[in-house]
């Protein structure tokens, strides 16, 4: 997206805080009308004070998403937040989303996300960048901590990126647990944080994490996010440290979470990896 101000936008918010720091950050930007699409069950109802005008609607209805957003003659969105992985196997869909995820031949978050993310563009509605207006939050590559990695860690980092990079194809491992060159845990449906406490009962203390958006990620939706709840996660599987990517990931409250990480004596990077 360029410089130019957006005087309206939609935010289709999914869960935690990501969405109203995107609505903060869109108002102080010069954002005039934020209009707020939120699931029932899934969205901070916090999100009411942020908006112009918010709409709840049933998760599963991709009909009357696709008849609300273009009702509010806005034309752009951001998909942002995240929506309970468990509800995929439990969602009442009505019969436009049924037939779009049958026609899947293979479904995960980008699959599914990226197949509904196209039929809002259908409508004329552009999808921005999940990090959009979030620069700020983005950290610059280095070391964030005071504890710089070790050479065992670091040698655990380089392992993580190439994991990553390497099984693009297959939609699993944006988060990575490795501990002396071994990999103990991969992240598929289950998400960051339940991929670090199983990390933790195997690699036990030491284990390094790894947490960078595929090649080819689509930046509309599924931004890498790291907050304090997954710091405290890596506390209690007794993770020694975590990398990210500069640029493609946010962190949320960052100062709080450099003041964790040397809290608890972990050491906290922000890699660059090759372009895409």
């Amino acid at each position: 997206m360029n410089n130019t101000v957006l005087e309206s936008l939609i935010i289709i918010a999914g869960q935690h805080a990501y969405p109203r720091m995107l609505a903060k950050a869109a108002r102080a930007a010069g954002v005039q009308r934020i209009v707020v699409v939120g699931f029932k069950g899934e969205t901070n109802r916090e999100m009411i004070a942020l908006a112009d005008e918010c709409h709840w609607l049933p998760l599963g209805n991709l009909r009357l998403l696709l008849d609300t957003l273009a009702a509010t003659g806005i034309k752009h969105a951001v998909l942002v937040g995240q929506i309970g992985m468990h509800n995929i196997f439990h969602l009442r869909l009505d019969n436009m989303a049924k037939e779009i995820y049958r026609s899947l031949e293979t479904r995960n978050a980008h699959t599914i996300y990226g197949a509904v993310a196209d039929e809002i563009e259908k409508l004329g509605i552009e999808v921005l960048p999940g990090n959009t207006f979030m620069e700020c939050y983005t950290p610059e590559a280095g070391q964030l901590s005071k504890r710089a990695p070790t050479e065992r860690e670091r040698a655990d980092i380089e392992l993580g990126l190439k994991l990553v990079k390497g099984t693009s194809e297959f939609e699993i491992g944006q988060t990575v647990a490795i501990k002396d060159g071994i990999i103990i845990a991969v992240e598929a449906w289950e998400g960051t944080n339940q991929t670090i406490k199983r990390a933790g009962k195997v690699g036990k203390a030491g284990t390094v994490i790894v947490k960078v958006p595929k090649i080819g990620h689509d930046m509309r939706f599924d931004i890498p996010v790291v907050g304090a709840k997954t710091f405290k996660m890596m506390k209690r599987a007794k993770v020694s440290c975590l990398a990210v990517e500069t640029g493609k990931t946010i962190l949320l409250e960052q100062e709080k979470l450099i003041e964790l990480a040397n809290k608890f004596d972990m050491a906290f990077v922000a890699v660059e990896t090759e372009k895409d």
